[in-house]
């Protein structure tokens, strides 16, 4: 990776997803807003031609757009567009997930992904995908999750949902639910809640991260009547942290943890499961939920939406994700940047 002094903008890359849903919408609405040339540098990876055909549907602002065939070619202080693809052929459909919109959305993805790793991006943001569509070859993968984290050469992550309101991160995620009980033991609970507790140091800033943990039955097993996962599973994992010095604590039934706002006391929430975790979260942050890959060696983030296909073309999908996603990119950065700057100086 390149290093990049603090005082720069960080360029950020971001892809432009299936074409037919959300994706572009959003992000044409986000940069349009003056704060991000200000922190950042944007850096699209699709095609002007969708941009233009979008522009136009939408009746959106017009404004300049850099467009460049390799990133070695971006200007800074002006949003650029890596081209990934020829679309003279190509129409969009909006609403319509097609064979074309999951391929080029898997292009726009590998290119960013690619820049990534050779340095030039300090973080990729990713708009919505279709998890059926984009399915290929290079990319059998339940979603952009699973993908980065076996790009980057890791045996685990986090999918981790942040707001200004709330965090919540999950044990399991895109799994079926009859296999989340079999999917649960005492080594992913632990690996799990070890990548948020660093996250929350690392990409955060929290010095002493404060994290609740959720059962998985209802009432939290009701000491072994609805269920032995919390006391043979869950609850010695986070004895153990307690025992380590972290702070840890539960498990909690998650209905009556969110009812009561006891999320509020915590700077985490570890869920045991996908719904678990990302229905309330959605409900409390979806306007400007982001959700990030933590436990990486770079920083990904994406709105905490999907492709809204039954809004797709209409002009009225919110971009407060989007925008809410770049800038979470950008302190995430800047926060690894300041962790990396103390300990060098601590060492010296």
């Amino acid at each position: 990776m390149q290093h990049k002094s603090p005082h720069e903008r960080p360029v950020i890359g971001i892809t432009m997803g299936d074409y037919n849903g959300i994706g572009i919408e959003v992000l044409l609405k986000a940069l349009d807003n003056n704060r991000i040339l200000k922190i950042c540098t944007p850096v699209l990876y699709g095609s002007m031609k969708i941009v233009a055909r979008y522009r136009k549907l939408l009746d959106l602002k017009d404004w300049f757009i850099n467009t460049i065939p390799s990133i070695d070619q971006i200007t800074h202080k002006k949003t650029n567009l890596v081209t990934t693809w020829d679309t003279k052929q190509v129409e969009i459909q909006p609403g319509s997930p097609t064979e074309d919109s999951g391929k080029f959305a898997f292009l726009a993805l590998q290119k960013a992904t690619e820049d990534l790793k050779n340095g030039f991006l300090d973080a990729v943001v990713t708009a919505p995908i279709n998890k059926h569509n984009i399915q290929q070859e290079g990319f059998r993968f339940a979603g952009h999750t699973e993908y980065f984290t076996e790009q980057f050469g890791q045996q685990d992550s986090l999918m981790f949902l942040v707001s200004e309101r709330i965090r919540v991160g999950v044990v399991t995620g895109h799994i079926p639910h009859q296999e989340v009980a079999r999917q649960l033991s005492a080594e992913r609970i632990s690996r799990k809640l070890q990548l948020m507790l660093q996250s929350l140091r690392q990409d955060f800033g929290i010095a002493r991260p404060k994290v609740a943990v959720l059962g998985l039955n209802p009432h939290a097993g009701e000491d072994g009547l609805l269920g032995t996962e919390e006391q043979q599973i869950i609850r010695p994992v986070i004895v153990d942290f307690k025992k380590q010095g972290h702070l840890v604590y539960g498990p909690f039934p998650a209905d009556g943890f969110f009812a009561s706002h006891d999320y509020r006391r915590y700077d985490a929430v570890l869920a045991m499961y996908h719904d678990q975790g990302l229905i309330p979260f959605k409900m409390m942050a979806f306007d400007d939920g982001v959700n990030f890959t933590a436990g990486l060696p770079v920083v990904r983030t994406s709105p905490d939406h999907g492709t809204a296909y039954d809004i797709a073309g209409k002009g009225i999908a919110d971009e407060g994700s989007m925008l809410a996603a770049i800038f979470a990119a950008v302190d995430i950065v800047r926060s690894r940047e300041q962790l990396s700057t103390t300990d060098t100086h601590s060492d010296e």
